[in-house]
């Protein structure tokens, strides 16, 4: 016996939908009385005073800012490289356990294979390589590692706003024992993976863009935030094209592909350009016991994949490299604290010269009921002083003004605002409404802009934002910081101590200083139903 299940996808559903929903409430409403009617309002002007009103927060127990540790724990790291490869080193208590970061340059790959990247990404660790097909991969990498992936990195400079870098982050585990293993599974993804697999490869393209396409009604708000910023920064522009709504429509192109060779050709020059020992840094975390054999372990890799080396100069010519004279491997031995920028590891940036930000109001017409929106506004990066009153006051908004206009007058699920890459960033999350959020943005920082504030209002966001940089860091993830985007302790210090400086002062200041409408350079995004009042606005671009 056997059940045969067809499913057909009704055109109308939506509308057959609406016509429901407006029927039963049309049937609810006439069996209402007049009381009924009047009842409901008054309980309906009831819940908005309620709304209104200022919660009393003095009978529930808090911490003080002072409470908070004045300095954070120094990580140390030693540099070295390894067959000319800058290799930070990092010796934590990882029981028994090995992580592997490799960072790849994305600076000599051409602009027409960008939008590629994430496919080639997403695919590598699992087309099969060397003697391995997919299976027989998938099989030796769950025996052998704690897992291995490909990512994208977009990482802004924390002093300049139109400089950034750009690359893919190679990241893997295994047991101490086992490090042979997982360096000969990378060394066959980096030398002979097997893209020629065509039905593998459109498996994991369908897989690819089925998921981006279902992640919009999970993370509506983060692709929101993504478009928002595209015309803001250099670093927002490359964000939107590698995992942004401009990636989601690439990948349901490619899905609809009935010939995917060029695709494949396409997979096999990315990886001569990403997969090169001259592109790249890496680091370890392991304990101090296993640290040479690992660094031994490391060296044998990278000769193994210099075969895959070929000159290549950078296709763009507006690149800015931070690199100093290596320390030989021997300085192991000693325990090396970098307090200065950027040393030792290769830190390539790109600075857009020729970047102009401007003002962009994008409208994405989807099948939701909701709205997803968020406004950008470009700002300052880390290290500038101004940066963590943004932070601060990102969260006080967010807490003492937002919440209370986008979901509990508003009826979103969620909104508020947040600091980062240079950004100063509103969204709303499964939204009912559309512009009117819009208006409780800008009335945010009129809020903001008036001091209608308090000292405790102002610390509480201090407490709140300590709790996010004082966060637990596994052992795994300790120096990650510093080799991910170049942020030192000591600017984490600096930065930590601007954070305690914050006054009711230089809030009102970030505030009129970057957020009033004729000091903003800012950029709209919403994703949701049609909506015909956008629809007939010239200024709104509507996808």
């Amino acid at each position: 016996a056997k059940l045969t299940l067809s499913m057909s996808p009704d055109e109308v559903y939506l509308e057959k939908q609406a016509k429901a929903e407006e029927e039963k409430l049309q049937k609810k409403i006439h069996a209402l009385s007049d009381s009924d009617k009047k009842d409901i309002y008054e309980k309906g002007l009831e819940l908005l005073a309620a709304q209104s009103k200022t919660q009393d927060a003095s009978c529930l127990p808090a911490l003080k800012v002072s409470d908070i540790e004045p300095t954070i724990p120094v990580t140390p790291v030693q540099i070295s490289t390894a067959v000319g490869v800058p290799v930070q080193y990092c010796e934590q208590p990882t029981n028994g356990l090995v992580y592997f970061r490799a960072m790849c340059s994305l600076n000599t790959l051409p602009e027409d294979l960008r939008l590629y990247v994430p496919l080639f990404c997403s695919v590598v660790t699992k087309m099969g390589c060397g003697g391995l097909d997919y299976r027989q991969q998938s099989q030796q990498m769950e025996l052998r590692t704690g897992g291995m992936s490909v990512s994208t990195q977009v990482v802004p400079d924390s002093t300049q706003l139109d400089m950034y870098e750009q690359g893919v982050l190679l990241s893997s585990s295994c047991l101490e024992r086992n490090l042979p293993h997982m360096f000969h599974l990378w060394s066959d993804i980096f030398n002979n993976p097997h893209f020629d697999e065509v039905e593998r490869l459109r498996v994991l393209v369908m897989m690819s863009a089925q998921e981006l396409a279902n992640g919009i009604s999970y993370s509506g708000h983060m692709y929101a935030m993504t478009r928002a910023g595209r015309h803001l920064t250099p670093a927002g522009d490359l964000n939107e094209t590698l995992g942004g709504m401009e990636q989601v429509k690439f990948m349901k192109r490619v899905a609809e592909l009935s010939d995917l060779s060029q695709v494949i050709r396409t997979l096999v020059r990315i990886k001569k350009h990403l997969l090169n020992p001259d592109n790249m840094r890496c680091a370890i975390n392991t304990t101090p016991q296993k640290m040479s054999d690992t660094a031994a372990q490391l060296e044998s890799f990278m000769k193994d994949v210099a075969d895959n080396r070929k000159e290549r100069k950078p296709v763009r010519s507006n690149i800015i490299e931070y690199n100093i004279p290596p320390v030989p491997l021997s300085s192991l031995l000693t325990i090396v604290y970098i307090l200065l920028y950027n040393i030792t590891v290769l830190f390539v940036y790109i600075l857009e010269q020729n970047f102009q930000p401007c003002q962009m109001k994008t409208f994405f017409q989807l099948p939701f009921p909701v709205h997803f929106i968020s406004e950008s506004i470009r700002t300052v990066p880390f290290s500038h002083h101004d940066y963590a009153s943004l932070c601060i006051l990102a969260r006080m908004m967010t807490a003492k003004f937002l919440h209370g206009e986008i979901r509990e007058k508003g009826g979103a699920y969620g909104g508020g605002a947040r600091m980062g890459g240079g950004l100063f960033s509103f969204y709303s999350y499964r939204d009912p409404n559309s512009v009117q959020t819009l208006s409780a943005f800008r009335r945010g920082v009129d809020w903001a802009k008036s001091g209608q504030f308090t000292q405790q209002d102002i610390d509480e966001a201090k407490l709140s934002v300590f709790s996010a940089v004082d966060s637990p860091v596994a052992p795994a993830d300790k120096g990650m910081g510093r080799f991910l985007s170049g942020v030192t302790d000591e600017m984490k210090q600096n930065h930590r101590e601007r954070l305690f400086a914050v006054t009711h002062q230089s809030l009102v200041e970030v505030a009129e200083r970057y957020l009033g409408v004729g000091q903003r350079t800012c950029g709209v995004a919403i994703l949701g139903p049609e909506n015909e009042a956008i629809k007939k606005d010239p200024s709104w671009i509507v996808k």
